[in-house]
């Protein structure tokens, strides 16, 4: 039975840890507990080869088989529905009349920094634009129309009280526009055309830390250009007033998801109401 035994945890610890010392180590050390368990209760041989056949069984599956997109959405709204959804008929009663978020917030498209996930965000807190390197660009009624309506709904209609942009570690976007060429060139049909609404950070981060590393300008750059797109933020008219008015507030974020940190700072500009005609 030991020999077999063995041989099935033995089973149950193959894959790719870091270490083939540690992998030994660790199986030799669960082999060991097991075997030490068996030998101090009699009557469990036939359990544990049920289980470690189970789990061999598990292991040899995974990854076997190949990703099924459809089933994935449907479990991960089963769990949402059952989970969230059901438990919470009083949050979703109040929604399906209206929202009234506090905070627009622009992040990246990157799949590893969600806001809602980032900063618990519930259902109904937050209007988001997402976008690569989560950009503002300046009013432009024909060129930007898409972000410029995101911006005016949620300034004139949800009356949102704060404007978030968030940044955030190893951004690709960033890494992009730090690697544009001086003479301009591109390579890409829209990315680079894109990320070059936020220039201006790009040329300060050359300029002011011509000592530092490109890893470390372009996370310098991540930053410099969320207060780029706070100050384009500022081109929206509707934007500017309601500053002026103090009913709405400008801040700017930067998540690190590699070192866990979240930085929060607010965008003070000093504005003057338009004198009267």
């Amino acid at each position: 039975m030991s020999g077999k035994l063995r041989k099935c945890v033995m089973l149950c610890c193959g894959g790719k840890p870091p270490s083939k010392d540690m992998a030994t180590d660790s199986c030799e050390d669960a082999i060991a507990e097991l075997q030490k368990l068996l030998s101090e209760k009699c009557g469990l041989e036939t359990v544990a080869a049920a289980k470690i056949k189970q789990i061999t069984a598990e292991l040899e599956k995974t990854g076997s088989e190949p990703f099924d997109a459809v089933e994935r959405i449907k479990t991960g709204f089963g769990r949402f529905k059952t989970e969230k959804y059901e438990k919470n008929p009083t949050l979703y009663d109040e929604l399906a009349k209206g929202q009234s978020p506090k905070f627009m917030v622009f992040a990246c498209s990157d799949s590893r920094v969600c806001p809602s996930h980032i900063l618990d965000f519930q259902p109904g807190e937050a209007f988001m634009v997402r976008n690569i390197a989560n950009m503002v660009p300046p009013y432009d009624q024909t060129k930007y129309s898409g972000v410029g309506a995101a911006i005016e709904y949620a300034v004139l209609h949800l009356k949102v009280e704060n404007i978030v942009v968030i940044g955030h570690s190893c951004c690709g976007g960033i890494k992009g526009l730090m690697s544009i060429p001086d003479d301009g060139t591109t390579a890409s049909d829209f990315i680079e055309q894109w990320v070059q609404i936020c220039l201006p950070a790009k040329s300060k981060v050359k300029t002011e830390y011509t000592d530092l590393t490109f890893a470390e300008q372009c996370t310098n750059c991540e930053k410099e250009a969320v207060n780029v797109s706070l100050g384009n933020l500022l081109t929206y008219p509707f934007v500017r007033e309601a500053v002026v008015k103090k009913t709405l507030a400008l801040k700017g974020a930067h998540y690190d998801f590699v070192n866990g940190s979240f930085e929060l700072w607010s965008f003070e500009v000093n504005l003057s109401p338009p004198l009267p005609a």
